[in-house]
Parts: C-alpha cells; sequence; structure tokens
C-alpha cells in the first residue's frame, strides 16, 4: 500500500516536461507532509549553441595552415592598376624635378637617367629667379585665387542653404538651373563677359580676373549636397534661440560644412591658379600676369631651349599647390565623401 501512494504521488513524466504542472505536482506533495513522498525534478536548461568553428579556405588547406590569411586575385589586381595609374600620374613630375636638377650639358646627352651626375638644381633656380620675376607672379596668383575663393563661398553658401533646408515654390527648378550651370564652359561666354568688362573699363586689372568667377554653380550644388546631410533639429534649434536665416548660415551651418569647403577650395584653387585662357585674354600688363602666363612667357622670351631653368620655374609654380593639398588632403577626403551621401 506505501509502495503504491508512492508512485500515485510521484509525477507522470508528461507532467513533468510540462514545466509548469511539473511544480505545482512537486509543491503540493511538499504541503501533504509525507516525508516519503519525493519532489518532481526541475527541468534541466536549453543548452547553448556551440560556437561554429572557421572553416580553412581552399589556399590555406592546400598550403597546411588552416588559418592562413588568402590574398583574393582580385585586391592584387586592383592594387596593381592603382600603381600603375599612380606611376603614369607621377611620371610628369618626377621628369620634371629631374631636369630641373640637371645642367644643360646633361639634359641634352644622349644618356637617359633620372638621377642627375652634377646636381645643378640651385643654379637653375637662380637663373629663373634672374630672369623672371617668379615671386611677383606667385604673389598674383595668391591674390587672384583667394579673392575668387572667398567670393565664392559668400555666394555659394546661402544659395545653398535656401536650396537644401528652406522650403519655397520653384526650389526644385531652380536646383535643376544650377545642375544645367554646370554643363555650360566658361568658354561659353567669354565673349560676352569680355564685352561687359571693356563697357565696364575692368579690363587689365585684378577685378577682370575675379569678378567673371564670383558665382560657382559647382560650389553651389556641392555645399547643399553637404546641407542634405545636416539634421533639420540642428536648424529648428537655432531658428527657437532667435537666430536670423542668414545667421545661421554663418553661424551655424559654416562651421558644420567645413570639409565640403576645404573640397571646394581645393578645387578652385587648383582651376583658376592653373587658368591659362581667360588671363591670356583680359591682361595685358605684365605685373598682373598670373603663373601660367608667366611660365609661357618666360618660355618664349627668356628662357628658349634652356630647359633646365624653365623646369625650376615650372617646379616653383605648382609647389604651392602640391603643399597645399598635401595640408588638406584629409578634409578634401572627408568633404568629397559627406557630399555624396544624400
Amino acid at each position: 500500500m506505501l509502495r503504491l501512494s508512492r508512485l500515485r504521488e510521484r509525477p507522470t513524466r508528461s507532467q513533468s516536461a510540462a514545466g509548469e504542472g511539473s511544480l505545482h505536482a512537486g509543491t503540493s506533495t511538499a504541503i501533504s507532509g509525507d516525508p516519503d513522498a519525493e519532489t518532481a525534478p526541475t527541468p534541466a536548461p536549453p543548452a547553448l549553441p556551440r560556437k561554429r568553428e572557421r572553416e580553412p579556405t581552399a589556399n590555406a588547406a592546400a598550403s597546411g595552415t588552416p588559418y592562413a590569411i588568402a590574398f583574393p586575385l582580385q585586391a592584387i589586381l586592383r592594387h596593381v592598376l592603382l600603381i600603375a595609374g599612380a606611376a603614369v600620374m607621377l611620371a610628369p613630375f618626377i621628369w620634371m624635378i629631374s631636369t630641373a636638377s640637371k645642367p644643360q650639358t646633361e639634359i641634352f646627352s644622349s644618356e637617359l637617367h633620372l638621377i642627375p651626375h652634377q646636381f645643378a638644381l640651385v643654379e637653375n633656380l637662380r637663373e629663373a629667379f634672374a630672369k623672371a620675376n617668379l615671386l611677383r607672379f606667385l604673389v598674383n596668383g595668391v591674390i587672384v585665387t583667394v579673392s575668387i575663393f572667398v567670393l565664392q563661398v559668400m555666394v555659394a553658401l546661402p544659395a545653398a542653404y535656401a536650396l537644401a533646408k528652406l522650403r519655397f515654390l520653384g526650389r526644385e527648378t531652380l536646383f535643376a538651373l544650377v545642375l544645367f550651370g554646370i554643363l555650360i564652359p566658361p568658354q561659353a561666354t567669354a565673349v560676352p563677359v569680355f564685352l561687359l568688362l571693356h563697357k565696364a573699363g575692368l579690363l587689365d586689372s585684378y577685378a577682370a580676373l575675379v569678378l567673371p568667377f564670383t558665382i560657382s554653380v559647382f560650389g553651389i550644388f556641392l555645399m547643399r549636397q553637404f546641407f542634405k546631410t545636416v539634421p533639420d533639429d540642428l536648424v529648428d534649434a537655432a531658428r527657437m534661440d532667435g537666430i536670423s536665416e542668414f545667421g545661421i548660415v554663418w553661424r551655424v551651418m559654416l562651421p558644420a560644412a567645413i570639409p565640403a569647403v576645404t573640397a571646394f577650395g581645393i578645387f578652385s584653387v587648383v582651376a583658376h591658379w592653373n587658368d591659362y585662357f581667360w588671363p591670356l585674354i583680359v591682361l595685358n600688363s605684365e605685373h598682373l600676369r598670373t603663373p601660367p602666363l608667366a611660365v609661357a612667357h618666360f618660355r618664349n622670351n627668356e628662357a628658349g631651349t634652356s630647359y633646365g631653368p624653365l623646369m625650376a620655374a615650372a617646379m616653383v609654380i605648382i609647389a604651392p599647390l602640391v603643399i597645399a593639398f598635401l595640408f588638406a588632403q584629409r578634409r578634401f577626403i572627408e568633404g568629397i565623401t559627406l557630399t555624396g551621401i544624400k
């Protein structure tokens, strides 16, 4: 009888699998006060899944090292193409530096070599600065490019802010016109702009070099794309603080757009520093010549076949651009990356 009562009080397998039913059965047995009653076993916790081991690749298995790093063929080809492209891009600069460092006898020698046997860079630079006023031409380039860039930023930032953050009728149409303006080359409007400057009496001056480029549709497009990534909550918070729309542009949006402004500055400075077409049309005075025009004049009138001083002058002319890009390359890449998000 005692054994039958124990079997009746012991929970069944279905009750213990149910979880909650077995717990109630064990509790009722403990309350009954039977010293011989057995409590129901608690269900075991589920087993954690085992971490899947890393499968060795085919190349690693063939080499006998299960976790060796396999370099895909696509990555190798990509790096080979990038290195080849970099070599093609750098070849003219390497040849320019090599020629600027050689004396005249080695330049016209039949033997081809990049490293000069006799280093003559200092002599070629001295001759270039003596025959041409390179320092004056560099100052002209800095005045023109900085003035154009400052005026372009003053126009592009408010226009880009209006196209990105303000809602008004015809906004998308105006943005489409901005994109259409990028397609128009500056040479197409050269004659009307030249006649306008002639009527205004501004030819052969710094104004003739700066004023036609104060509005940059590419700058408006680039700033607008960056402003689209700025949260609207930041603009709304500035409005709640009582800042005007122009105040938001210069006190809120400009500090946030430093990477985009730097990227646009690199494009603007390089384009107008290397501009040869427009200064050749509007300038007559020698003291106003920009760097490319000065190098061409130095080649035609002073250097002739003296390629050592000519290459030294060209190296001096492009050095500010290279230095500026090296200092601003991180901001340049960041600005280009952020402007492509939206």
